[in-house]
């Protein structure tokens, strides 16, 4: 089983150490906000409505509004060292407020991940010159310099111009290990054009091959079978001796692959054909994965939205199948999207209740409604009674009723321009053969009656909206709310009567049992992503 949380990572990280104090993360991989005073935005499907607006902040990067002090404090019982630099970043003002904000969150729950990680696993940083020098200052206390492995550059941007300074056109990814014993698959990249005209010059006539001229010797003298003198040939006088034994180096020259010299005195060589090349190891500088464009077969509407290709270069060299992978800051999930894709086991956090739901859907998307069968949501009200007691959370600024039942049960869009009386919650759209309609949802949390259906109708004529949902706990539907609702009549296409009812009354346990609105062509909210072969996972995570 996966596991995708809905939540602070904080909370996420502390129940996990809780339950699971032995280390069992293979990879973490996390693309934090990166502090840079920006808000992000899930840009959802405009429908051209003046009453609601088809953008909505589905998380602010307001580090500097975060009351740190009591997350300071807390990582003071846990590791004095990291308290005590942060605490001298503070006094000094030596960076601003918002600053320290930031990395005392970050320092907090890298604390935690840095336990979650196993003796063998990695761990890979992805920020941006604004922090990256503290974050690393705070990863080399966490997980010590030494474990520190490299550096990665990803040129995330083509070339721009900025004035009076010099071109920022990449990220950078910090990767540390937690010991000298990891895991670490040798990736490789396709040899350039440049490359392989300069080192794979020679063509074999015979049968065009691509080869290059390589040494048979190496430096040093050695005596033995695979020492200096080989078919009267000495090289101990270059100070030199033979790469390979006698023996083997008689079955190159049998197979064709020994060069010898034009000249005399020169020193045989070995043909290294291209073709058997795995390519170019890669490298701490990716300048071969483009970021993704606006046209992007990829591309989910998410700013920050990193390239698959990136993900499964790191995915591929730092596990295996099977392995756990975990990222704790997941956005649109394309960390997720690559571990389902490469047969790892994986477990995604992230604060913005929109995101888990973009994951999910893209999951569907691009491997089967049968992936939902393997993934476990946490975070949401599982069954009615929790529910309620997420109707009646009056302080849950971030996450309420109504965001649940629109964003999380429905698929749709909350009006965040709704007013107190006689407007609207949400809504969905649907495409027709000429136009999109859209259906307002109407959310309500306590006790209701036949007069707030009334209310709905009018509001519905009033926005010319094709139909209305009305979502409320099956404990308070009235015989005279069904009776009114059915009186409104049937939604139509054009001129044509569809028989679906244009009011339509849909419970919390409906809902809460995968029923849904029954709607012409429902279209989602967000750009559907695309359709991957996958191996499937039949791995149960925490096992």
């Amino acid at each position: 089983m996966n596991h995708l949380y809905f939540g602070d990572c904080l909370d996420v990280l502390q129940e996990l150490h809780q339950n699971y104090p032995q280390p069992f993360i293979d990879l973490i991989y996390i693309d934090p906000p990166f502090n840079s005073k920006r808000n992000y935005n899930v840009l959802f499907e405009s429908i051209g409505m003046q009453d609601a607006n088809a953008q909505k902040q589905a998380f602010a990067d307001t580090w500097s509004n975060v009351s740190y002090m009591d997350e300071m404090h807390m990582l003071a019982d846990l590791d004095k060292d990291l308290y005590d630099v942060l605490q001298v970043f503070d006094k000094t003002k030596s960076i601003s407020n918002g600053a320290v904000a930031y990395l005392t969150t970050m320092a907090h729950r890298l604390w935690y991940m840095h336990k979650l990680l196993k003796d063998t696993g990695s761990f890979y940083l992805h920020c941006d010159p604004t922090m990256s020098h503290y974050l690393k200052l705070l990863c080399d206390m966490l997980f010590g310099e030494d474990n520190f492995r490299n550096e990665i550059i990803w040129q995330r941007t083509s070339a721009r111009s900025d004035s009076k300074k010099w071109n920022h056109i990449h990220d950078t990814i910090l990767l540390y290990t937690k010991s000298d014993k990891y895991t670490w698959n040798k990736q490789y990249i396709a040899y350039d054009e440049a490359y392989t005209e300069k080192f794979y010059r020679f063509v074999e006539p015979e049968t065009g091959r691509r080869y290059a001229s390589d040494n048979l010797t190496a430096a040093g003298t050695r005596e033995g079978s695979s020492g200096n003198t080989w078919r009267g040939i000495n090289v101990k006088g270059k100070g030199l001796h033979w790469k390979y034994t006698t023996e083997k180096l008689d079955v190159l020259d049998k197979e064709g692959r020994i060069i010898w010299p034009q000249k005399e005195g020169g020193v045989p060589r070995f043909k290294r054909y291209l073709d058997e090349m795995k390519g170019l190891a890669i490298q701490s500088i990716v300048d071969d994965i483009p970021p993704l464009s606006a046209s992007s077969a990829e591309k989910l509407g998410y700013p920050t939205q990193k390239p698959e290709a990136l993900l499964e270069r790191i995915v591929s060299a730092s596990s295996n199948e099977g392995d756990v992978v975990a990222d704790f800051f997941c956005g649109c999930g394309t960390s997720i999207s690559v571990a389902q894709r490469l047969n790892r086991k994986w477990l995604g956090a992230d604060i913005s209740h929109l995101a888990v739901r973009l994951i999910l859907k893209r999951l569907i998307d691009t491997y089967g409604e049968g992936v939902k069968d393997n993934v476990k949501l946490h975070g949401f009200p599982k069954d009615v009674a929790s529910a309620k007691m997420l109707a009646q959370d009056t302080e849950n600024g971030r996450f309420g009723f109504q965001e649940w039942v629109i964003e999380v049960l429905l698929h749709g869009v909350v009006n965040i321009k709704k007013v107190a009386d006689g407007g609207f919650d949400g809504y969905l759209t649907y495409q027709t053969d000429k136009a999109k309609e859209f259906v307002l949802i109407e959310t309500k949390s306590g006790g209701v009656n036949v007069k707030n259906i009334r209310e709905f109708v009018q509001v519905i004529d009033k926005q010319k909206a094709a139909a209305g949902i009305f979502v409320c706990f099956a404990d308070t539907v009235t015989k005279e709310m069904l009776k009114e609702a059915k009186a409104a009549g049937h939604i139509k296409l054009g001129t044509m009567d569809t028989g679906l009812d244009k009011i339509q009354i849909i419970t919390v346990d409906d809902l809460l049992n995968g029923k849904q609105p029954n709607l012409p062509n429902i279209s989602s909210t967000f750009k559907k992503a695309q359709k991957k072969e996958t191996k499937g996972s039949s791995y149960g995570l925490f096992d």
